[in-house]
């Protein structure tokens, strides 16, 4: 698997003001002065993840992918090169900037930029968040996922998978079309839905605590116009998240308890259940499509569906007593496997 992660992700912006304020305040990350007309954000030991340009059109974007090694990007360059992709070597000031040791371009058949990349930076002062939080859960997962929004999946479907590596981890077929890939053990770490135009849909990062995200909403409550997606759970990739307006035009999903995959077992799988498990009020729906929604988790908590909570290592006190979901499942799962 030549890609390993989601390394940073870039955006051009008018107005770096606003971007520092949401990243820092509301995000909780960690501004890093670059230049006059660039800004960088911090969320973990590296130099950067998020890179906001003013030099770059608003609404341009370019996604970093992640490889082990200068003999790792050679490989993935030739394959690409093989496939009819155009790929360029860039030079050693680009890699400065982006903080990494070697570094390739080249765009998706929609035409997003993508770069990969080896060696990033790693800083040498610990990060500080810009607010008080328990910190970003990313390291070997990467920074998060990006989901893009694509005119025909079938177009960038064969790209991503047999060009680029992605291993489908579950699509979704209606009420919307939408295919879940990754790279390692984060459920995703690309999604593309079918929309009929091209763009950046929303970009997801996960915290250690479910308090970071909580009280990330309640910030964001002081101004709810900017809450474009209320308080609610995924049932495929089990996390728990809202999602904001960026400055950037497109959503940020701020959320926790991310579901992890096998990358050498995982079967892929069609999700029936619908976007999401409860919440997840869709402000940007029309009336119509909001009402479907609505409909659509009515019916599953008819159907009394749950995931279960997925935490690390002293994130949680187990409490006395039983779960009769729990054992209810296990057993089912149990007679299931009787029967097979």
């Amino acid at each position: 698997m030549a890609l390993e992660a989601l390394g940073y992700v870039g955006v051009g912006a008018a107005d770096l003001t606003d971007w520092t304020r949401f990243a820092t305040d509301w995000l909780g990350m960690q501004m890093v002065d670059k230049s006059a007309s660039c800004r960088a954000f911090r969320m973990d030991d590296r130099k950067q993840r998020l890179i906001v340009d003013a030099a770059l059109p608003e609404g341009a974007h370019y996604f970093g992918w992640e490889v082990a090694d200068a003999t790792a990007l050679d490989t993935l360059a030739a394959r690409l090169e093989a496939a009819g992709v155009r790929v360029r070597r860039e030079p050693a000031a680009l890699a400065d900037q982006r903080c990494v040791t070697g570094l390739i371009s080249f765009a998706d058949p929609a035409g997003n930029r993508l770069e990969a990349f080896h060696g990033a930076a790693v800083d040498s002062e610990p990060f500080h968040p810009g607010r008080t939080i328990s910190g970003f859960r990313t390291g070997p997962l990467g920074m998060g996922h990006i989901v893009l929004t694509v005119e025909r999946i079938g177009d960038l479907l064969g790209f991503y998978q047999q060009v680029l590596g992605f291993h489908l981890t579950d699509y979704i077929l209606t009420p919307i079309t939408a295919y879940f890939m990754h790279i390692n053990p984060r459920h995703h770490s690309l999604a593309l839905i079918e929309t009929g135009r091209n763009g950046i849909h929303h970009l997801m990062m996960e915290l250690y605590s479910l308090d970071d995200v909580g009280q990330g909403y309640d910030i964001a409550l002081g101004e709810p116009e900017r809450i474009a997606t209320t308080l609610g759970r995924h049932p495929n990739d089990c996390v728990t998240s809202y999602y904001l307006r960026s400055p950037g035009g497109f959503m940020l999903e701020y959320g926790w308890g991310g579901l992890e995959v096998d990358p050498a077992t995982w079967e892929p799988r069609e999700v029936t259940q619908g976007p999401s498990l409860w919440g997840h009020e869709r402000s940007w729906l029309s009336p119509e499509k909001r009402a479907e929604a609505r409909e659509m988790r009515l019916r599953m908590a008819e159907r009394g569906e749950r995931r279960p909570v997925h935490v690390v290592d002293a994130n949680y006190q187990r409490l006395s007593g039983i779960c009769p979901w729990w054992d209810a499942t296990v057993a089912t799962a149990g007679e299931a496997a009787k029967r097979r």
